[in-house]
């Protein structure tokens, strides 16, 4: 239910935590995150002590991954400009789609836990099973990619049609050196599973690494051979092109073919096994449907997006930038980055404990830590999206204003930034209540208020996109997302308690109520600092905005804290206080 040009957010029914968006939950980076990015070890196979290990290695290789994830895209802004930049997400975002459709969310919700069931129950292990697996995926892949790069000036027509001739044709170049990714891409993740359910976690994680410096690497020798300025798409040349998709490719490449030593670490040996029907095809597809059907209808309504903000790109009469793909991506990947951190670490920790108190009958503990969950990630994230709304404009401009990326560029990133950070809070808690049905375990649900919540969000996104000018086209998407987050939210509450009892909606509230006050307090002051600071908001140079960021973060941050612990908010005290022991000790 992201709503973002990232992976979308799907979770195995054994409750394991899938990748994050961005993919998904888009991504959080494109295309280039591990396909089982924040899996948990089967405690079947793994002791506490390995568990810990696990989580430290996956939790240093996700920073580290969203950090140069988050490198390569102000690369891509800075190299590029605005509008070519547009044009290069559409092309980046093709594969994508197509790999989304193949096998994103089957991968998570079905195949992890097959291999897993497999390396359990067969006298081999699960090693034929596997060879299988990878025979078929390899051929279907393979398949799927020429298919694709064949038929890349239509999908340029579906994603692009409202655009000129030039931009269309800067599309379907890039795609033709770019949908070769999904076969990558689809080999790396299925790579990735077998090393997870061997017990192998660290590949996986570090991995993507190699992509994004691949793709760093291929914008600085960019920017180093034709410089950082904005350019139109009838300006890049054949070389330029191939430098910028060829790389793009290269990196993905560089990704899957990183984690093959890890498979001969584990004693996984590569062999061709046609004999497709032991797989058991009819089974898998049965299991597959609703998270199928979950993937397609996130697709329809990405699908939706890329249009609509494909048709906004560009410029007004008046020359001023109009947000599109790379600006929305750019600013999703903030909110994804906040989210990865601090929400899908408190998932992380609390989903094996629903799960386990689920399959012992125990919904009483798994509506407490679902209240637990709700209550923390709310005070925990709300901070940090008051941050966003105040700060859009130093953030925007420290963080992106580089090379091409012009100051015009970060005015609009910031208009997006203020909208976005209404949905931070309520995107993380849609995805704790969606992860709770995985725990029970059920995919049919979450499938089935999919549905009406992605309506909703294209309602409102093509509605607010009528309504309004392109200018405000990528700000009314964030808009759109956040009201349906919210709906997803109160949908999903209202079908878990009939399953699993009170879900102790009367503490969240007043949990909500206090941080609200905290957060509208340290809003205030925050906004009071900020204008007192010297630099003007509609031209902030870099270090007035970084002076802007820093003090006016620092307010924010000590305002909240010190409200949080007068409104005696216990998530915010109970950390306060474990601090204050480690500091004591």
């Amino acid at each position: 239910m992201s709503g973002g040009l990232y992976r979308s957010a799907n979770a195995t029914p054994d409750g394991a935590i899938p990748p994050t968006d961005e993919a998904t939950f888009i991504s959080a980076e494109p295309l280039n995150q591990p396909a089982v990015e924040a899996t948990a070890p089967p405690p079947e196979q793994v002791g506490e002590a390995s568990a810990a290990a696990n989580s430290a290695v996956m939790a240093v290789g996700s920073l580290i991954s969203r950090g140069t994830g988050f490198i390569r895209n102000l690369m891509i802004g800075a190299a590029l400009g605005n509008l070519v930049g547009d044009v290069y997400t559409t092309a980046q975002f093709l594969p994508n789609q197509v790999y989304e459709f193949l096998l994103g969310g089957v991968l998570t919700s079905v195949l992890i836990p097959v291999l897993v069931r497999r390396r359990k129950t067969d006298p081999d292990r699960g090693e034929a099973y596997a060879q299988r697996l990878l025979t078929l995926a390899v051929i279907a892949l393979a398949a799927a990619a020429l298919l694709a790069v064949l038929a890349a000036p239509v999908l340029t027509t579906l994603y692009a049609g409202g655009k000129d001739e030039d931009y269309k044709d800067l599309v379907t170049y890039l795609s033709y050196l770019m949908l070769p990714m999904l076969f990558f891409t689809g080999v790396s993740a299925l790579i990735a599973a077998v090393l997870n359910t061997r017990g192998h976690f660290a590949a996986p994680m570090w991995a993507p690494i190699l992509n994004n410096l691949v793709v760093i690497s291929t914008f600085g020798l960019y920017i180093v051979i034709y410089g950082a300025k904005a350019l139109r798409p009838e300006d890049m040349s054949a070389e330029r092109i191939l430098l910028i998709g060829g790389g793009t490719l290269l990196g993905v490449a560089v990704q899957a073919a990183g984690l093959l030593p890890a498979l001969r670490k584990v004693g996984f040996r590569w062999k061709w096994r046609l004999d497709f029907r032991e797989l058991g095809l009819r089974d898998l597809a049965k299991l597959g449907t609703w998270m199928f059907c979950y993937v397609a209808v996130n697709q329809l309504g990405l699908f939706v997006v890329v249009n609509l903000l494909t048709r906004a790109s560009g410029e007004n009469g008046d020359g001023k930038t109009r947000a599109g793909l790379l600006i929305y991506n750019n600013v999703f990947l903030l909110l994804m980055m906040a989210h990865g951190i601090i929400a899908v670490s408190i998932i992380t920790a609390l989903m094996p404990r629903m799960s386990a108190a689920a399959a012992d009958g125990r919904f009483h503990d798994v509506t407490a830590d679902l209240s637990r969950g709700t209550r923390m990630v709310t005070a925990v994230l709300a901070p940090i999206a008051v941050c966003y709304a105040v700060l859009a404009a130093p953030i925007s401009v420290v963080v992106f204003r580089y090379g091409a990326f012009t100051g015009d560029n970060a005015r609009a990133t910031s208009t997006v930034l203020l909208v976005a950070a209404v949905g931070l809070v309520p995107f993380a808690i849609s995805q704790l209540f969606t992860f709770a049905f995985y725990a029970l375990p059920d995919t049919r649900t979450p499938a089935l208020v999919n549905i009406p919540v992605v309506a909703l969000r294209v309602l409102l996104q093509v509605g607010l996109f009528v309504a309004f000018s392109a200018t405000f086209a990528a700000a009314g998407m964030m808009l759109g997302n956040a009201i349906s987050y919210v709906a997803a939210a109160v949908i999903s509450a209202m079908l878990l308690r009939p399953r699993v009892g009170r879900i102790g909606l009367g503490g969240i509230m007043r949990t909500m109520g206090k941080v609200t006050v905290a957060a509208l307090g340290a809003a205030l002051v925050g906004l009071l600092v900020v204008n007192l600071l010297p630099g003007d908001p509609a031209d902030l140079g870099w270090l007035a905005a970084a002076a802007q960021l820093v003090i006016g973060g620092a307010v924010i941050g000590a305002t909240y804290l010190g409200l949080a612990m007068l409104l005696r908010i216990g998530e915010i005290t109970e950390v306060v206080g474990m601090v204050r022991r480690r500091l004591g000790r």
